[in-house]
């Protein structure tokens, strides 16, 4: 059921892969609640996920872009501005990944190339995507970016690895753009700090199900799921909190808040077995 709240309005998803994703998600309801809006992924992305489909659903261009690469992102403003008929109100970042995570190497033990790529993929895209708009001067005043983020930026989450350092600095360029975006042309920039979600990069972390199931168990309201999030997303976009700006939103069911849940609790004596290796010593990366 739609509201009206995005009527008239213009955005860009970037991050849709398949109908697992957060951004796939928020496009749905973006364009059920009024917008008009354009996605963005990788090429890579383009060619082997789904998002050819989602675009004929929405009626809506992809335009295919490494979010590391101004040139390519000056190409996905200017092109969706086109588009659309004028400057965007709403922006998604929903772009994570670690290499380090994918080649199983633990956070003592990383490798640095991979880390710089963690960062410039996960982070610095962001600043790189909100420097190249400020420059084109192609969003809107009173417009709403949001980058989804996790609750690792704040604290240690076995197997998150270097995805945390990533969270945590884009949680700060969030609030180091916001402030400078927001006194020049009132634009706001938050970050959503969603709870374990299995999306197909979520997947990817080492004893994703096991934190899934932990934090459910922590939470007094039970895990968000991605359609929840598209939904906070959808009123962070919309007019009703157009004086939200330079915050990290959890939307976690309360987890956040919990220091231990009674359903946590009576799991804990299971044991760690499984995480020990072969001379009995826990493995803790």
């Amino acid at each position: 059921m739609g509201y009206n709240l995005l009527k008239g309005k213009r955005g860009i998803v970037f991050g849709a892969l398949n109908e697992q994703s957060i951004a796939w998600k928020v496009a749905e309801r973006a364009v059920e609640e009024g917008a008009t809006i354009t996605l963005s992924n990788t090429p890579v992305a383009v060619r082997m996920g789904q998002v050819s489909a989602l675009s004929e659903k929405l009626n809506c261009e992809v335009i295919p872009a490494d979010a590391t690469s101004v040139e390519d992102l000056e190409n996905v403003f200017k092109r969706s501005m086109e588009v659309l008929g004028g400057k965007i109100d709403f922006v998604l970042h929903s772009i994570g990944m670690s290499p380090n995570v994918r080649k199983k190497r633990t956070y003592d033990d990383l490798d640095y190339d991979m880390l710089d790529k963690t960062l410039d993929i996960s982070a610095i895209s962001f600043h790189k995507m909100l420097q190249t708009a400020k420059k084109l001067e192609a969003i809107n005043d009173y417009g709403s970016v949001i980058a989804l983020s996790y609750v690792a930026a704040q604290r240690t989450f076995y197997g998150y690895n270097d995805m945390a350092d990533a969270k945590a600095l884009l949680e700060s360029i969030a609030r180091s753009f916001g402030y400078i975006y927001g006194r020049e042309h009132n634009v706001r920039i938050n970050t959503i700090s969603q709870s374990p979600t299995m999306t197909t990069a979520g997947s990817g972390v080492k004893g994703m199900d096991k934190l899934f199931d932990f934090a459910n168990r922590m939470s007094p309201l039970g895990n968000a799921s991605a359609d929840e999030c598209a939904d906070y997303c959808i009123v962070m976009f919309s007019d009703l909190t157009r004086k939200v700006t330079m915050q990290n939103l959890y939307h976690d069911g309360g987890f956040s808040s919990v220091g231990m849940s009674l359903r946590a609790m009576a799991t804990y004596e299971k044991g760690l077995d499984e995480y020990k290796d072969a001379n009995g010593n826990i493995i803790y990366g």
